[in-house]
């Protein structure tokens, strides 16, 4: 009689809003096997993506890191030597040390971000940042332009609940690939279609696997949809599909919004976004006409300069109809205000001192070369630990954070799975474990819950935990928090009980919570999050209550009211086309890079071109291609891709910087400026040159 295997309950680690809670075999001899969505979850209704169901693969790589390394070659060579835990932990401490007794605490920098999302895993590094008075970090490369949109006219980060798409009779996807991103928006839009009928609308820069499920698909040039909602709700007033009783007693500003549209035609946006007037009269009407319209809005709005600008301004549209009001409408992005987590004990926030100086993780390449500005007039950094990032690969700009990380007066440890660009730029490199080897608690975006993502093997090799690695550094080092001396479990049980949401004894029976406020709260009935109840049409932009460093003025310029914010890197007659850096499937930006599978299906680094822009070139596909601009440049081989607008390039994913040509990734071509109000890196927001590279 065959054995049954025993299944574990997790959470899906990766950056990505599902949060997939997680079924995973567990055959025995410390291995995972199948990977599967569970299906009693009713956000991730059992389904999950196809990188994490063949997680086994990475789990069992032969190319994990297994033990400690110290660098015996110049920096970058990838010479490195084993080496004991107690000797990497004390070469760490000691360049850590140096720097500080050199030039200061705050010339030391503890650099992280979401290769883990686990809470006690991600953020714990923080506690020893804040207990030495390390460089504090403003995390901006992902979220910070989108969530700053959209607060601009809710005041709160939170929206109706995502299950409701099953709900809707319109769901408008916009900003996101879902089915290479976000793949349970996909399960509830099509449920709504297949029960009620409903329509799925797309929005987005090129015909992607998702705009490929859609029933209407609109794509526009990058940079423009301010412009397309502007014209959308110019339609919505004119043609008497407004909410009136609404937008009185729910929005602050309605008659003045009504007369700004009036010039904001759909001949003017067809214009602007290359869509066709026909294209937005039908999209504009439908939302009208339809008063269960979801607004699924997405993160493509942070990889553009007038990305908050942009995402405020579809927020907008539900709200010109009421469809809050609805059930299965309204507008979502995130739901990070509904868990209300006290993350003092994970972070060490109670001995936080805000007056260490801040840095702006996207701009590390400008802060490890020492640009001025970004240093605040203070030494330079000159010691890192870095986990669960991949800075010399993700990070914009990336001839600049070479040059950092080539430093020789700069100390890196890097605590990492895999042998990463980042990692061959270390003097120590830490082996570190997978999600399935410790315990975690994890917090949904795109959803509502909170999930438990328990230990369900041993690590291989001498791979150590994050918590584990921080806590050790902390005793070296000479940080004091309780925090450090806590397991992962006690912190868990800690913040569960400080934050109202029970014990890790209940959750470890239930697997995951439900924090979905009810529907009055999560559709703002008793009114948005502004101390007036009003939604924003016309935000304060240096006053959003959204996360930030410091209150930087970038707002000044914005437009008041929903617009196109024409701020975007134009093309000229030098960079003739713009170029975004799209989601991949196979990889999650450099995460599932070494899988062997991953790297089958994603083939070699393509840029995906109109057929008239090739000709324009002299270009078949496949050809080996130049492509750069100020920034640097970079060797890859274009597609010919019908789907995409003329003078628009789509370079989909993060391979591997030595997939391309001579090793310059994709990131040699996206600049670290930042977006108003609050920064964050535009990452499809580059114009670009192209040439044909002649073989002789």
């Amino acid at each position: 009689m065959q054995q049954r295997v025993k299944i574990g309950h997790s959470a899906c680690p990766h950056d990505c809003p599902s949060v997939c809670a997680l079924e995973i075999e567990l055959p025995g001899d410390n291995k995972i096997g199948r990977v599967r969505g569970a299906k009693g979850n009713t956000y991730t209704d059992g389904v999950i993506c196809n990188k994490v169901s063949r997680y086994a693969e990475r789990a069992q790589h032969p190319d994990r890191l297994l033990h400690p390394m110290r660098r015996v070659g110049p920096k970058g060579s990838k010479r490195f030597e084993r080496i004991s835990w107690d000797s990497a932990l004390d070469i760490t401490a000691e360049g850590m040390l140096k720097a500080e007794q050199k030039y200061g605490a705050d010339s030391v920098w503890p650099y992280y971000y979401a290769g883990t999302m686990g809470l006690v895993m991600r953020d714990g590094i923080n506690r020893l940042r804040h207990a030495k008075k390390y460089a504090h970090q403003y995390s901006t490369i992902c979220t910070t332009l989108a969530w700053t949109g959209f607060i601009a006219g809710t005041g709160k980060l939170a929206g109706p609940d995502p299950r409701e798409m099953a709900k809707s009779d319109c769901v408008v996807i916009w900003g996101t690939n879902a089915v290479h991103t976000q793949v349970n928006v996909m399960t509830h839009a099509i449920k709504a279609r297949k029960e009620r009928g409903a329509k799925i609308v797309v929005i987005d820069i090129y015909q992607n696997a998702t705009m490929q499920q859609a029933d209407m698909a609109l794509c526009l040039r990058p940079g423009t949809d301010g412009a397309l909602a502007s014209a959308v709700m110019h339609v919505l007033f004119r043609d008497g599909y407004a909410n009136w009783p609404y937008l009185e007693k729910y929005s602050d500003c309605p008659r003045e919004l009504e007369a700004h549209l009036k010039s904001k035609t759909p001949e003017w946006a067809a214009a602007i976004t290359g869509l066709a007037v026909a294209e937005i009269e039908a999209f504009a009407t439908l939302v009208g006409t339809t008063p269960k319209s979801y607004f699924r809005l997405g993160y493509g709005f942070s990889r553009q300069r007038n990305g908050s600008a942009n995402m405020h301004a579809a927020l907008c549209i539900p709200t010109v109809t009421g469809a809050w009001l609805n059930e299965g409408g309204g507008g979502f992005h995130n739901n990070g205000a509904i868990f209300h987590l006290n993350k003092s004990m994970i972070e060490g926030l109670d001995v936080a001192d805000p007056a260490v100086r801040t840095f702006d993780m996207s701009r590390i390449g400008d802060v490890l070369t020492n640009d001025p500005r970004d240093l605040q007039g203070g030494p330079p950094v000159t010691a890192m630990i870095l986990q669960n990032t991949n800075p010399v690969q993700v990070a914009p700009d990336q001839t600049k954070v070479k040059a950092g990380f080539a430093r020789e007066d700069l100390f890196v440890a890097v605590h990492e799975q895999f042998m990463t660009a980042t990692a061959e730029m270390a003097d120590v490199v830490l082996p570190a474990t997978m999600f399935t080897e410790h315990d975690d608690l994890y917090q949904g975006a795109g959803h509502q819950h909170l999930l438990l993502g328990p230990k369900l093997v041993e690590a291989p090799g001498e791979c150590w935990n994050n918590h584990e690695v921080i806590a050790a550094l902390a005793k070296r080092v000479g940080a004091e928090h309780p925090g450090f001396e806590m397991s992962p479990r006690a912190l868990i049980d800690w913040t569960l009980q400080k934050s109202g949401w029970g014990t890790l004894s209940d959750i470890e029976q239930s697997k995951w919570i439900d924090c979905q406020p009810d529907f009055e709260t999560a559709h703002y009935v008793r009114g948005f999050g502004y101390a007036d109840g009003k939604f924003r049409f016309a935000p304060d932009w240096d006053k959003v209550p959204s996360p930030r460093s410091a209150d930087w003025g970038l707002g000044a310029a914005m437009p008041k009211l929903p617009d196109h914010w024409d701020v975007i890197e134009k093309a000229d007659a030098a960079h003739p086309f713009r170029m975004a850096t799209s989601p991949s499937r196979g990889y999650l930006n450099s995460s599932f890079n070494e899988m062997p599978s991953s790297q089958q299906r994603e083939g070699k680094p393509r840029a995906k071109m109109h057929p008239d822009d090739l000709i324009g070139l002299g270009l078949v596909d496949g050809d080996a291609i130049r492509m750069g601009n100020e920034r640097g440049e970079i060797g890859l081989w274009c597609e010919r891709y019908e789907g995409v607008q003329r003078g628009v390039v789509i370079v989909e994913g993060i391979a591997p910087n030595d997939h391309f040509a001579d090793g310059a990734g994709i990131n040699t071509l996206t600049s670290s400026d930042q977006g108003a109000p609050y920064g964050g890196a535009a990452f499809h927001d580059n114009h670009v040159w192209i040439k044909r590279v002649i073989v002789v």
